[in-house]
């Protein structure tokens, strides 16, 4: 039987308040339904790969994009790095934390293995980290460590080292935070949800 609680930490894709710097040149309703479109591959990919659970960690209410299968716990208030402290606190097991920004993601990626490793990390293009996997969740790995920052990645893997946990690499991959993003993430799944929905959003950054 598979031990993992997979999570996801996210917004709830409202214009105005989701991937506001893909704004310009995106309208604020058209970044909302790229981020919608991004969580919708992210869900999809966590409910195929095995999981003990899958829980979404979510800011706001659940939609028609939420696949079954999923415990929804609210986010708590704070710093991110409290909420995704709070998200690991959840757990009382091995678990492996992801957020929405990364709509290529695969099953197979978020399938670890924890017979050799304390944690799993994975590092983004943009010196953050996209999925960080404990086997035993201790909150206070995460508390304290600067969030989007460069160095958000450094700090968070330090962490990691100085507890004295072997650490799985797992791939670098490139979040969807920026109009320049959206075009390489989408060549990466051109089979997803996000990829479609940016195929139908014509603007000339992208070409």
């Amino acid at each position: 039987m598979n031990t993992t609680t997979l999570l996801v930490i996210a917004k709830e894709p409202v214009p105005g308040r989701v991937k506001t710097r893909l704004t310009p040149p995106f309208t604020p309703v058209e970044a909302a339904a790229l981020a919608e479109a991004a969580l919708a591959d992210t869900l999809a990919a966590v409910a195929a790969a095995p999981a003990r659970r899958r829980v979404l960690v979510l800011e706001g209410r659940p939609g028609p994009w939420l696949p079954p299968g999923f415990e929804v716990l609210p986010q708590c208030a704070g710093s991110l790095d409290l909420r995704l402290a709070a998200a690991f606190g959840a757990c009382d097991g091995p678990a492996l934390l992801i957020g929405m920004d990364t709509p290529q993601v695969t099953p197979e990626l978020l399938s670890v293995d924890w017979s050799q490793y304390g944690a799993w990390f994975g590092p983004a293009v943009d010196g953050g980290f996209w999925a960080l996997g404990l086997a035993v969740p201790d909150p206070a790995l995460l508390r304290g460590v600067p969030m989007s920052v460069p160095g958000t990645g450094a700090a968070q893997y330090e962490r990691l080292r100085a507890a004295g946990l072997r650490t799985g690499r797992l791939p670098v991959l490139r979040d969807v935070d920026t109009a320049e993003d959206a075009g390489p993430v989408a060549a990466q799944a051109p089979a997803g949800a996000f990829a479609a929905r940016l195929a139908g959003l014509t603007r000339p950054v992208l070409r």
